[in-house]
């Protein structure tokens, strides 16, 4: 049942439907990927005799390689053909995937993630790329609804799920599960999916050149800018000089890579796009999507274990409400995109976000489960409103020919951003805690009233329960010490959850530079 031209030069139709069923699998399954090791470090750590600080190569080698990659695809589809590409793709992935459940070491485990980060690059704007000119510009932002399924979702329940497979069978079936579902999505890709007619194929015969140095810049550019992110908290930045090289090098690389890709006819990474003005303002906002997403996500459940003495299961189920809200509105706001100008929607979904992140900055230790549930989950609907329109807007202006490195592009930004969200959270978690707590040390002292009254009143309780008065005293300014630090580090969540809402808020201005959405009821070839 393989596609087929029509004399006009078509594919052949074939359900939209069908093909965005078949490119969300393997993007689903990528995007999971890149959250459901987290909670499992610890025991692959163990189970490999590593260190936990060792073990989280095993998160950055992935995003190192899947950054790389990402802006990339539109050149390898050129250079391969798109559906080649996007299948060599899924079998990478599933191939290395495979090979990390069987990892017997670490190092073999890293490099196995490095090669599976470099076949899941390709899948997320491949998939895009395909489910955009599969439905026709009416019916795109139903396209995109079903692709922020994927991509909005996979990261909020990777976690539970990679816990609830680590805790229920072991670490290796986080990768293990990725098998199935890519031999699922191989079979129906090439039943379904054709490069279309428009989509001009260039081999290095036919004078493709490869631009070596182009490749050489981007990849130690976004290489060491993915590595300084995620270890750039744990080594204290740049009071470690390893952070401070590899801050020099993703510099010297991304500014390298910029000049020299305007230069070239045959660029790996098409920056011309961004002289269209809601491409660029899009790939901006996306960016800060990803940064406000992740952080978030990543800022929450810390919170519930650490100070709220929740389980990991148990703050999984916190988050999944609102991955279920944001599931069943995105083809809602699929439908008002219909009717409705884009940026609206955005406007609506930055105001939600941005507030209902803001609401959390007024929580305390002593909120209930079903309140933190609901005010988590009305939160998340802001998400839904912002994907959506957001990328109907970009590809708005853009070429059918061009769509491929578009892709790409808005991809890495939402990744990066995603990057950048985690670690300005886990540093402003550190730094802020200690701000904190230096001014709450201010206040314990034998000369403040409200102190010794609490000390007074602990050392009273605590005699009573048998304690003598000297080793009373001493455990009650411990108990207000113990106290104070919970106070501070909840004082920095309040303070992150603040800043990360008011970032959201900021944003509304920009999407008032961006011109209206086109809306046509014209076709766009199937495959």
């Amino acid at each position: 049942m393989s596609s087929s031209l029509q004399p006009d030069g078509r594919a052949e139709a074939v359900n939209p439907w069908l093909i965005a069923l078949t490119v969300m699998l393997a993007t689903f399954m990528e995007v999971l990927d890149t959250s459901i090791a987290n909670v499992a470090l610890p025991h692959i750590a163990g189970n490999l005799s590593a260190g936990v600080d060792e073990s989280t190569w095993v998160l950055t080698s992935y995003l190192v390689s899947n950054a790389i990659v990402l802006p990339l695809t539109g050149w390898f589809s050129t250079l391969l053909g798109r559906k080649r590409f996007y299948m060599g793709c899924v079998v990478i992935f599933t191939v290395s995937s495979f090979l990390c459940g069987l990892a017997p070491n670490l190092p073999l485990l890293i490099v196995f993630r490095i090669l599976q980060g470099a076949g899941g690059g390709g899948l997320q704007p491949v998939s895009q790329a395909i489910l955009v000119e599969s439905f026709d510009k009416r019916r795109q932002g139903m396209a995109m609804a079903v692709y922020g399924m994927g991509v909005v979702v996979a990261p909020i329940v990777g976690p539970t799920l990679g816990g609830w497979i680590t805790d229920n069978y072991t670490w290796r079936w986080i990768f293990f599960i990725n098998i199935p579902v890519g031999i699922l999505s191989l079979v129906l890709t090439s039943l379904l999916i054709a490069d279309p007619p428009y989509l001009l194929r260039r081999g290095l015969k036919d004078g493709l050149k490869i631009d070596y140095i182009g490749l050489g810049l981007l990849s130690v550019g976004l290489g060491f800018l993915q590595v300084m992110l995620d270890k750039g908290q744990r080594d204290d930045w740049f009071g470690s000089t390893f952070i401070v090289w590899c801050a020099v090098l993703a510099l010297c690389g991304l500014a390298g890579a910029v000049i020299w890709e305007l230069r070239q006819k045959d660029p790996i990474i098409d920056l011309h796009l961004l002289r269209d003005r809601n491409f660029a303002g899009a790939t901006v906002t996306m960016y800060m999507l990803g940064f406000a997403l992740y952080g978030s996500t990543v800022l929450l459940p810390i919170l519930l274990q650490t100070l709220m003495g929740y389980t990991a299961e148990l703050s999984g189920l916190v988050l999944s409400p609102g991955a279920l809200a944001t599931l069943f509105i995105l083809p809602v706001v699929g439908k008002l995109l219909v009717k409705h100008d884009a940026r609206w929607l955005v406007v609506v979904g930055l105001l939600i976000l941005g507030f209902g992140t803001i609401i959390f900055s007024r929580i305390d230790l002593n909120i209930s489960f079903s309140k933190i549930v609901g005010l988590w989950t009305v939160s998340r609907t802001g998400l839904a409103f912002l994907f959506v329109p957001i990328n109907v807007m970009a590809f708005s202006y853009i070429s059918k020919q061009k769509t491929n490195n578009a892709t790409g592009l808005i991809n890495l930004a939402r990744n990066i951003g995603g990057s950048a969200g985690i670690s300005f959270v886990t540093t402003m978690l550190d730094r802020r805690a200690q701000t904190h707590q230096q001014i709450l040390t201010g206040h314990l002292t034998p000369l403040d009233p409200g102190y010794q009254a609490a000390v007074h009143g602990l050392t009273g309780t605590l005699m009573q329960h048998g304690s003598g008065p000297t080793e009373a005293a001493q455990q009650a300014q411990g108990l207000l010490y113990g106290l104070l630090q919970q106070q501070s580090a909840m004082l920095a969540f309040i303070d992150n959850f603040w800043l990360l809402g008011v970032i959201c808020l900021a944003m509304i201005p920009l999407i008032f530079f961006m011109k209206k959405a086109k809306s046509t009821h014209a076709p766009v070839a199937a495959h």
